[in-house]
């Protein structure tokens, strides 16, 4: 009996040093996604205003992601572009404490003590459209492309539309929207290097508002009858000044180049009054922050070459900002013509 007991006794052994030594080989191959689930993370994406097209496609990136790696995913934003609105909302999302904040800032320097409270509360932050964040006010800043390269070839498809010759001005959402100006600077840069016999009117804030635009490029053509190009920053810039061009009869005579959607501009493009729409996904872009919030929650270090998994994403460059933030540059820019705008039908 004693001998029989102590082969029982043995084997019960044995079988529970097997159970215990496969347990943690188990949880080690959990897709990152069940992990994700299991731990109920939750991701927020703030936006400068939920009307927008871009945005609206931005949440069906971040849903399709959160629903693909088992984390719940949201965005909010207000109705209307506004710093302030922006940061009442993060205040809110520091209340609930999710575990991280995707921020699409209307001014960065005015969502950055928010964002530094987010991060002193423990909740991780990635902005996007955001490479001039100081330092300490975010974790990464992640953007499509290396913004200065965007702005350049803005101004070389604009100037060759242009002729290289002629009057232009510049539109941005807001004068402290970091994305927008450093897109703007460098094409401003490249042209005063480049065309000679290009001549800069000015820039100007559109406030996110295609009637602002409408009015202020009117007025300007009134000013400036000889206005060759016109060169945008928020979706709805080009789009505003191609209806002024459409409804002047000059489709031929100006030249129309920025970031904008086939949704919002498509109209325009088959007609002229729009040239060209620069763009990026929104879709992947909310994807992409999301994925380095998961990636940082999961303690994983952020690396030059760094596949996120996002398409555009594959091999990401680190780069340090203007004022100090990481940045992190995918290379997912298109542009859109009234030839190939059924392939960025968004």
């Amino acid at each position: 009996m004693r001998k029989r007991l102590l082969v029982v006794l043995t084997t019960l052994l044995i079988g529970a040093l097997l159970i215990s030594a496969c347990a943690p080989a188990a949880e080690e191959a959990a897709p990152a996604g069940e992990e994700a689930e299991a731990k109920g993370l939750v991701f927020a994406s703030v936006v400068k205003s939920i009307a927008f097209n871009w945005f609206k496609r931005l949440e069906v990136g971040i849903l399709d992601w959160g629903a693909e790696n088992g984390v719940t995913t949201f965005m909010e934003g207000p109705s209307e572009a506004d710093s302030a609105a922006q940061v009442a909302i993060i205040e809110d999302l520091i209340a609930q404490g999710v575990d991280g904040i995707c921020n699409v800032p209307y001014g960065v320097p005015e969502n950055e003590p928010a964002q530094k409270k987010a991060i002193d509360a423990g909740i991780f932050v990635v902005t996007h459209e955001a490479a001039t964040a100081s330092e300490g006010t975010v974790h990464y800043d992640v953007e499509a492309f290396d913004n200065c390269a965007y702005g350049e070839e803005m101004m070389v498809e604009l100037a060759t539309r242009m002729g290289e010759e002629g009057k232009y001005v510049q539109f941005v959402g807001s004068l402290t929207n970091a994305t927008h100006n450093e897109w703007t600077d460098c094409a401003l840069a490249y042209q005063e290097a480049n065309y000679p016999n290009m001549e800069f009117l000015g820039k100007f804030e559109s406030k996110e508002d295609q009637e602002v635009v409408y009015n202020a490029f009117k007025d300007l053509l009134k000013t400036y009858p000889d206005i060759a190009g016109m060169q945008g920053s928020a979706a709805g810039d080009v789009v505003a000044a191609g209806r002024v061009i459409e409804e002047a009869g000059l489709n031929d005579d100006i030249a129309v180049v920025g970031t904008s959607l086939t949704s919002y501009a498509g109209e325009l493009l088959k007609t002229g009054a729009v040239d060209l729409a620069m763009v990026w996904d929104p879709a992947t872009a909310g994807a992409a922050c999301n994925a380095v919030l998961l990636k940082l929650v999961n303690g994983e270090e952020i690396v030059d070459g760094m596949d996120l998994g996002v398409p555009g994403y594959e091999s990401i460059v680190l780069a340090t900002g203007a004022n100090g933030a990481p940045v992190i540059y995918g290379s997912a820019w298109a542009k859109i013509t009234a030839d190939n705008m059924d392939q960025y039908d968004f």
